[in-house]
């Protein structure tokens, strides 16, 4: 565990990222097509992504959102075939 450094906003991300809209999720259409067989008739619109959380530490709120944004566009994430909510809170 690091310590915070004085002066400084920490939060609690969490990146969650799914196929950007039309682009084939199979993973999802594959447990959508079994739901049925196990009783879940009414489940539909399935999707499969990953959930990223991370502690960060930033000057202030912009800084950490601009900073979580970056870090998803450039590693976290595909741009080309994933889209990411991002939702920040106080570090505890």
């Amino acid at each position: 565990m690091r310590a915070r450094l004085a002066g400084v906003v920490a939060v609690v991300a969490l990146a969650v990222a799914a196929c950007s809209p039309g682009v084939a999720d199979p993973q999802g259409a594959t447990i959508e097509r079994a739901l049925p067989m196990l009783g879940f008739e009414a489940v539909r619109e399935v999707t499969v992504g990953k959930a990223i959380r991370f502690d960060l530490d930033a000057a202030d709120e912009s800084a950490a959102r601009k900073e979580v944004d970056d870090l998803c566009a450039k590693f976290l994430t595909n741009p080309v075939i994933e889209d990411a909510v991002v939702s920040m809170e106080p570090a505890s």
